[in-house]
C-alpha cells in the first residue's frame, strides 16, 4: 500500500506542473491567442527561479523570479503577435527555440550549484493518516494552491464581468471592440498572465519538483501542457483532471521500474507522449465537438 501511496503523491506533484502551465495557456486561448512558446518560457523560468534560490535561499523569490521571466518573454511574444500581427504559431515556435538556447547558455554556471536544504511539508494530523496521509497530505503548498486556483478560475470565467469580457474577446473580438472594450489590451494582459503562470510552473520544476538545473530539464512538459488545453476542451476543471492523468502516466514509468517490471526504459520514457498523441487523436475524431468548445477567434489576429 505504501508503494501506491507514493505513486499517488508523485502523481499529484507531477500533475501540478502540467496544470499550472496549462491553465496559463488556457488564459491565452480564452482571449484568442495561441502561444506555442510554453516550453521556452518554462525553461527560462526554471533557470531564473533556480539561480534566484541559489543566491537568496528563498523559494518564494525563486517563484517570483520564474513568474517574472515568463511574463517578460510573454511580453515579447505579445508585442509581436498583438502589436505587429505576426503569425502566432511561427512566433511561438521561435520563442520556444529561443528559450531553449538562452536558458542553456545562462544556466551553464548553475549545473553544479546546490540549493539550500529542502523543507518538508505536511498537513498537521492529516499527514499521520495511513496511506492517505502519505499520498495527499504531505505535499508542497503549491499542490493545494493549484487546486484552489482552478476552482477560482472556473468561478472567474463563469460568474465575473471580467471573465465574460475575456471570453467575449476570444469568441468575437470585433463584437467586443464594437461594445467599447480594448481588445488588444485585454489580449496582452491575458498573454502576460499566461506567461507568468508558465513561468511559475518552470520555477516549480527546478526548485521543488526536481531541485536541480540541467539543460532541457522541462523535457516536453510545455508541449504536453499545450495539448492539455485541447484535451480538456478549454475547461479549467478538465485541465486539472487531465494534468493528474498525464502526471500519473509520467510517474508510472518509475513505479514499474521500482517494482521490477522488465520493460525497456525507452518504452517507459515515451509513455507520456504516446498517451498525449492517442488522446489528441481520439478527440480529433469529432471536429464538431472541438469547434463548439474552442474559442472562435483562436489563432486569428486582430
Amino acid at each position: 500500500m505504501e508503494t501506491y501511496a507514493l505513486l499517488i503523491a508523485s502523481t499529484l506533484s507531477a500533475g501540478t506542473v502540467l496544470a499550472i502551465a496549462a491553465l496559463g495557456l488556457l488564459v491565452n486561448e480564452k482571449a484568442g491567442i495561441v502561444n506555442l512558446g510554453a516550453e521556452g518560457m518554462m525553461l527560462c523560468a526554471a533557470i531564473a527561479g533556480y539561480a534566484t534560490v541559489v543566491h537568496t535561499g528563498s523559494d518564494m523569490l525563486g517563484f517570483l523570479a520564474g513568474m517574472g521571466a515568463g511574463a517578460v518573454l510573454a511580453l515579447f511574444f505579445g508585442a509581436l503577435v498583438i502589436g505587429l500581427n505576426t503569425n502566432q504559431y511561427a512566433t511561438g515556435l521561435a520563442l520556444s527555440l529561443f528559450g531553449a538556447g538562452f536558458s542553456a547558455f545562462v544556466g551553464t554556471g548553475y549545473v553544479q550549484a546546490k540549493l539550500p536544504e529542502r523543507l518538508t511539508y505536511e498537513v498537521p494530523y492529516l499527514a499521520d493518516l495511513p496511506v492517505v496521509g502519505v499520498a495527499v497530505f504531505q505535499q508542497h503548498p503549491m499542490v493545494y494552491l493549484t487546486i484552489v486556483f482552478t476552482l477560482v478560475f472556473i468561478w472567474f470565467l463563469e460568474h465575473t464581468r471580467t471573465g465574460l469580457v475575456l471570453r467575449a474577446v476570444g469568441e468575437s473580438p470585433q463584437s467586443a471592440h464594437a461594445l467599447g472594450y480594448p481588445v488588444r489590451s485585454i489580449r496582452l494582459a491575458a498573454v502576460l498572465c499566461g506567461g507568468a503562470l508558465c513561468g511559475l510552473a518552470g520555477a516549480y520544476i527546478s526548485v521543488i519538483y526536481t531541485p536541480l538545473w540541467v539543460e532541457g530539464m522541462i523535457a516536453g512538459k510545455g508541449w504536453i501542457a499545450l495539448a492539455l488545453t485541447t484535451f480538456a476542451t478549454w475547461r479549467p476543471g478538465r485541465i486539472l483532471l487531465g494534468a493528474y492523468l498525464f502526471g500519473g502516466v509520467t510517474m508510472l514509468q518509475f513505479h514499474l521500474q521500482a517494482t521490477g517490471v522488465e520493460v525497456p526504459s525507452q518504452f517507459l520514457s515515451m509513455l507520456p507522449y504516446v498517451a498525449t498523441i492517442v488522446v489528441l487523436a481520439l478527440i480529433s475524431r469529432n471536429p464538431q465537438w472541438i469547434r463548439v468548445n474552442m474559442p472562435a477567434s483562436l489563432g486569428k489576429p486582430y
